[in-house]
């Protein structure tokens, strides 16, 4: 009777052996995204891409109506004042003159034989041989004609001008950036024929998506590099935001004044736009690495062997929904695990994706 009892206790006393080595096993090795620390020294805004626009530019064209017969420029053209741009057909320009000319030799004609019945009608009044009534008729026929003079030799004067308005001169130093009409082609009066921008005044143009406008400093310098040319570099501070985000892109236009910018910031070169603030050394992580407990934030970091996992306490200076800024407690080259904080234990062992399993 004894025998059964004792086997009994031995196969009792193994089990629970046997049961407590299963539950002092390990946790097993899990899987982890990470990322490494790179501490910020400042907050950049941007890049943005933009081009170098004039900030004075002006659509030139004919006063007068015909067909142009000539241009001289093209587009990216350095055109001084007084240059010519372009040419009307002068043929109606010139009948114009020509019949003014006539109309004004017709009225003086005209004026002079009415001064002449004026003065002799004077003189017959003065012997009582003509009424009042027909020196007054005749001293009227004489004012007549010399307004109808005046009338004509405004007309003439009109008729020069136009002669002038045939040929399209630039008003001001600058460049042509647009060309809007083509030899040949029937203008209309005011119709332009192209635009010219002066280049002295210098802006960078930048689309700035709208939800990031509101945080953008408008006091600030911004630096403004040549795509072309990343090492030129030039500052530039803003001047003017469009007040109305375009339907289509749902961005603003920012204009910036480019302050002393070098010859190589050329009219229509693109641009590389950013603004970089210096901030207290601090990381960028997404806000899901943070684990709180107790008021206390803190970091799952990978190990150096990357096989096992430990707990860092963190500073947090700033947080939003999505990112936190950590100001202590990493540093640069630390590996900083990404998801599944909760579920970590102190020393708990981890496969990195790069490693081999």
């Amino acid at each position: 009777m004894i025998r059964p009892a004792l086997g009994a206790l031995v196969l009792a006393v193994c089990l629970g052996a046997c049961q407590g080595e299963e539950s002092a096993a390990p946790p097993p090795v899990r899987p982890v995204l990470y990322r490494v620390v790179k501490p910020v020294e400042a907050r950049v805004f941007g890049p943005f891409a933009g081009v170098v626009a004039p900030r004075y530019q002006s659509e030139i064209g004919f006063q007068i109506a015909g067909r142009m017969i000539a241009r001289d420029v093209t587009v990216g053209d350095v055109v001084h004042k007084g240059q010519r741009i372009a040419a009307l057909d002068p043929v109606v320009s010139r009948f114009a003159l020509t019949r003014a000319e006539a109309d004004l030799a017709d009225a003086r004609a005209q004026a002079e034989n009415a001064n002449a019945t004026e003065l002799r009608r004077r003189r017959l009044l003065a012997g009582g041989n003509v009424t009042q009534a027909q020196f007054d008729t005749a001293v009227a026929s004489r004012d007549t004609a010399q307004a109808r003079v005046a009338q004509a030799e405004a007309n003439l004067q009109k008729a020069r001008d136009q002669i002038g308005y045939t040929e399209l001169h630039a008003d001001f130093d600058g460049v042509v950036t647009v060309r809007s009409a083509e030899v040949g082609q029937v203008l209309s009066a005011g119709q332009a024929v192209a635009t010219l921008a002066r280049p002295e005044e210098r802006e960078a143009v930048v689309d700035i998506p709208e939800d990031l406008v509101g945080t953008m400093p408008t006091d600030a310098q911004f630096t403004v590099s040549l795509q072309s040319a990343p090492d030129v570099t030039a500052t530039a501070r803003v001047r003017e935001t469009a007040p109305f985000a375009d339907s289509t892109t749902r961005s603003r236009r920012i204009r910036m004044t480019l302050l002393n910018p070098s010859d190589a910031f050329r009219l229509g070169s693109t641009l590389t736009v950013t603004l970089a603030r210096p901030e207290p050394v601090h990381v960028e992580l997404p806000a899901s690495v943070v684990l709180s407990a107790d008021g206390r934030d803190a970091v799952w970091l990978v190990a150096p062997d990357g096989r096992s996992v430990h707990r860092q306490a963190v500073t947090v200076i700033r947080r939003t929904a999505s990112r936190v800024s950590i100001g202590e407690g990493l540093k640069a080259g630390d590996r900083v695990v990404l998801a599944g904080v909760h579920t970590l234990q102190e020393g708990q062992a981890v496969r990195l994706p790069d490693a081999a399993p």
